[in-house]
């Protein structure tokens, strides 16, 4: 069988060809994001791997579908980039990999907050120079904060815990009821609330029509003054261009961004060598209490064996005609 990784990088090839996998298997690694130009790579390929920011719209999928692609296997949790109801129709089955290491993105989250909180950056920048004075370097205590926590699934649980382990006051927003959340050391209350009183904001939910720009001018002036936002979800579950207006007036105080919503055309690759074109990641990257990571919140060596390990593994069991992992189609 062949099967062809788009947007992999050498870690994935690392990460895949390391796991075990059946013999007459045949993995093919393609730098190339998958779209319309380069789904023609996938002719006679029974399975695309596909990452967060390859598109796989109706257009694209119907010319997977008419190569020869049965399996749409994705080696990430989030799906809002397929179109769900155009796969079904074209009978091919889509699988993802429902959690690899939450660990993973929680303690990036929890790094962002830190560095950030304690001018990490900033002070690294400055004794690189010679600089060794502390002026502007004031962080706060993260004991005794508040800390909001926007989904509660297997990364928001595990934040969560770090945070309540840090002696902060979680608060946490989820449609489902946690019973849980007294163990993990949190207290489920509504989104308003959530918003209105903590000091640290931390989004950990998945992005569908009703978490689109969840975080907006309105909610962004709802906060506490001076407070943080840490996004390492899916950049379009925050208004990018609102947050702006916030950083210039002191309304945000800091902010922490492993995601950001027009990331695909900049995010995994070395744009290094020319004039950023985003002019509002650009005018982000001007504050001096933002931070932007380039979407590396999942990328740890045990997060990378578990994508390949489940990624083979769905494969797997859709060609032995009991799909896992399989992702119900659209409304």
């Amino acid at each position: 069988m062949r099967i062809i990784l788009f947007s992999s990088k050498p870690y994935d090839r690392d990460s895949f060809l390391a796991a075990q996998r059946p013999q007459g298997w045949r993995l093919e690694f393609q730098e190339a994001r998958l779209g319309l130009e380069s789904a023609v790579l996938a002719q006679h390929c029974e399975a695309v791997c596909a990452f967060i920011n390859d598109d796989l719209s109706a257009p694209v999928l119907q010319r997977l579908a008419a190569g020869g692609t049965r399996l749409i296997a994705l080696r990430s949790a989030g799906y809002n980039n397929v179109d769900l109801k155009a796969a079904q129709q074209l009978g091919l089955c889509v699988v993802r990999v429902p959690a690899y290491s939450p660990h993973a993105v929680a303690e990036h989250a929890v790094a962002l907050i830190l560095a950030l909180n304690r001018r990490i950056h900033r002070a690294f920048n400055r004794t690189r120079e010679g600089d060794f004075s502390l002026h502007g370097l004031i962080g706060f205590d993260l004991h005794g904060k508040t800390v909001g926590v926007v989904g509660c699934g297997h990364i928001g649980r595990v934040f969560t815990r770090i945070m309540a382990g840090f002696g902060c006051q979680v608060q946490v927003y989820d449609p489902a009821p946690v019973t849980d959340l007294p163990q993990l050391g949190g207290l489920q209350v509504d989104l308003d609330r959530l918003i209105a009183e903590s000091d640290i904001i931390s989004l950990h939910c998945p992005l569908n029509e009703n978490s689109h720009h969840l975080i907006d001018a309105a909610r962004l002036g709802q906060m506490k003054r001076g407070a943080m936002l840490i996004n390492t979800g899916r950049g379009a579950l925050v208004d990018t261009p609102a947050l702006i207006e916030v950083l210039k007036s002191g309304q945000l105080g800091h902010l922490g961004l492993d995601v950001y919503e027009e990331e695909a055309e900049l995010f995994f690759d070395d744009c290094s060598d020319q004039p950023l074109q985003d002019d509002i990641l650009a005018r982000l990257l001007t504050f001096p209490n933002v931070i932007v990571t380039a979407h590396q919140a999942f990328l740890t060596r045990e997060a990378l064996a578990a994508i390949a390990t489940t990624t083979l593994g769905n494969i797997g069991a859709w060609a032995a005609g009991a799909p896992v992992n399989q992702l119900p189609p659209g409304p």
